[in-house]
């Protein structure tokens, strides 16, 4: 086993990209700054083409969908954490995605975002962690109702 020296330094950008679970980082205005590759694959996106851009131009709402809340949903979560500095985590939320090639495909996500605060204490960027649980959805929605 190879060991590493203590003064080594740790790369950080490496570790963020493999961390398990989709994250995103944010800064103060939701332009999105990173993207892990759990992210990427769950939400049919690349990095190279989001980084820079306003989370909810690479993330709209599905247009045919009149009962799309997604964007406000996050929004309300994001400016919660602008104004309290705390992390909030948002009951699961459908946010529809889009592969490149094609149309909206239902999801629904549990998402916490957390703020990381500068020495100053406001907020320099925003953790945006989120879980992919549209199989339980459906599956619960599969049961058959009591009575």
């Amino acid at each position: 086993m190879l060991e590493q020296k203590v003064d080594d330094p740790v790369d950080f950008e490496l570790i963020f990209k493999l961390t398990p679970g989709m994250c995103l980082i944010l800064d103060p205005s939701f332009r999105i700054l990173a993207q892990n590759a759990d992210h990427a694959k769950a939400t049919l996106s690349a990095g190279k083409d989001i980084i820079g851009k306003h989370l909810f131009a690479v993330f709209p709402d599905n247009p045919n969908d009149s009962s799309a809340d997604g964007v406000s949903a996050v929004r309300q979560s994001l400016l919660n954490v602008m104004k309290t500095r705390q992390p909030d985590a948002m009951p699961i939320v459908r946010y529809d995605v889009r592969p490149k090639s094609g149309a909206f495909e239902a999801r629904y996500w549990a998402i916490t975002n957390t703020p990381v605060l500068g020495d100053d204490g406001f907020v320099r960027w925003i953790i945006n962690r989120a879980e992919d649980v549209t199989d339980s959805v459906e599956a619960g929605r599969a049961l058959p109702k009591r009575p």
